[in-house]
C-alpha cells in the first residue's frame, strides 16, 4: 500500500469583497499517495488555482480566507501551523509551478540568484553551491549556463516559465502543484517539460497535482483525475476511470469538446453557456443550467458525492437512481 503523502478534506475557501462573498472552492476532498499524480481539470473560473494556492497557504487575507476543512502532509495539518512553520515547508516539501512566469519572477534580480535564493534558505548551503546548483537546474530545463546572469526581462515567455519550473524544482520536492506548466511552451519544449515531470515522478518518487485545461496532459502524466465545476469536484477516479467510463454529464461534455481524427463529424459538441459567477451559484447541483439532462430535482436539490465503482465518484442524481434517465451518454 503507499502512503499518502496529501490528505485534504472538505477545503472550503471563500473571498468577501464589497459586491458580495464568492464561493471560490466548496468543501473539496482529495488525496494524493507518495509518488502518484493527480490531475485537476476544469474550465476557468472553476477554482482550480484557488485550491492550489489553499494548499500552498497563498490564499490572499483579506479578501480570501479558509473557512473549513483541513490540509493534511504527512500526518500534519497545514491549517494548524503557523505562518513561519508553513514558510519553512513551502518549496522545501511542497513546491508549485505558478501560471503566468510574466509575474512570478522579480524583474530586478538575475535568474541565477532567484533559483540559489530558495537553495540557500531551505538546504543550507553556500552562496557559491547554491548558484551552481541553480545554474544545474537552469541546463535541467534547457536554458544555457551561459544565461544564468541575466534578467526576466531578457527571456522569452516559454523561457520564464523554464525558470519557474527550475525554482520549483530547486529543493526536489516530496509534492509538486504545477498549475498550467505548459501553457506558454511551445510544442517541443512542452514535450521536454513533460518529459521531465515523468523522469520526476518515476526516478525521484516525486507527488504531483497538475492543473490543467488539456485532457492530453493529463493521460501523458496522471494516475488519478478530479475533475472540478463551480468550486466543487464533480467526478474522480483512475485515468481509466475518467477516459474510458466518464458518468458526469459535465465530464462527458468535456470529452464531447476534443477532436476525435477516428470520427467524422462537421461539429464539436461543446457544452452549452459559462461557468457560473462564483459569487452567484445557481440553487441545487452547480451544473444543472447547461446540462440537457437536468430535471427539477437538480434545480433544488444539491447531488451528493457518491462511489459509483471502487474508487469512482460521482455527484450526478442519474447515478443516484433519481432521475428517469437510465445513462448519462456522451455527447455528440
Amino acid at each position: 500500500m503507499q502512503k499518502t503523502l496529501l490528505d485534504v478534506k472538505d477545503l472550503t475557501i471563500k473571498f468577501r469583497t464589497d459586491d458580495g462573498v464568492v464561493e471560490a472552492v466548496n468543501k473539496v476532498s482529495l488525496s494524493v499517495q507518495e509518488g502518484e499524480a493527480l490531475g485537476i481539470v476544469g474550465e476557468t473560473g472553476a477554482g482550480k488555482t484557488t485550491t492550489a494556492l489553499g494548499i500552498m497557504g497563498l490564499v490572499d487575507s483579506p479578501p480570501g480566507k479558509i473557512e473549513g476543512g483541513s490540509i493534511l502532509l504527512d500526518d500534519t495539518d497545514l491549517l494548524k501551523l503557523g505562518e513561519e512553520a508553513v514558510r519553512k515547508l513551502r518549496g522545501k516539501e511542497i513546491s508549485m509551478i505558478f501560471q503566468d512566469p510574466m509575474t512570478s519572477l522579480n524583474p530586478v534580480f538575475t535568474v541565477v540568484e532567484q533559483i540559489a535564493e530558495v537553495i540557500v534558505n531551505h538546504q543550507q548551503l553556500g552562496e557559491k553551491e547554491a548558484e551552481q546548483k541553480a545554474i544545474e537546474m537552469l541546463e535541467l530545463v534547457r536554458i544555457p549556463a551561459e544565461r544564468a546572469y541575466e534578467y526576466p526581462h531578457q527571456f522569452s515567455g516559454g523561457m520564464k516559465q523554464r525558470v519557474v519550473i527550475a525554482i520549483a524544482l530547486a529543493c526536489n520536492p516530496r509534492l509538486l502543484i504545477a498549475d498550467e506548466p505548459t501553457t506558454a511552451l511551445d510544442v517541443t519544449i512542452q514535450a521536454q517539460v513533460l518529459e521531465l515531470m515523468k523522469d520526476l515522478k518515476t526516478k525521484s518518487k516525486t507527488s504531483m497535482i497538475m492543473i490543467t485545461h488539456d485532457l492530453g496532459v493529463v493521460s501523458e502524466i496522471c494516475d488519478k483525475v478530479a475533475i472540478m465545476y463551480a468550486g466543487e469536484i464533480v467526478e474522480s477516479g483512475s485515468l481509466e476511470d475518467i477516459f474510458e467510463n466518464p458518468l458526469h454529464p459535465y465530464t462527458n461534455g468535456l470529452f464531447g469538446s476534443i477532436p476525435d481524427i477516428d470520427k467524422e463529424v462537421e461539429f464539436l459538441s461543446p457544452i452549452e453557456g459559462l461557468v457560473p459567477d462564483p459569487s452567484d451559484l445557481p440553487s441545487g447541483c452547480k451544473f444543472h443550467p447547461r446540462c440537457k439532462y437536468a430535471q427539477h430535482l437538480c434545480r433544488v436539490e444539491d447531488p451528493s458525492f457518491r462511489e459509483y465503482s471502487p474508487g469512482h465518484f460521482t455527484k450526478c442524481f442519474v447515478h443516484e437512481g433519481k432521475l428517469s434517465v437510465k445513462e448519462v451518454k456522451k455527447y455528440e
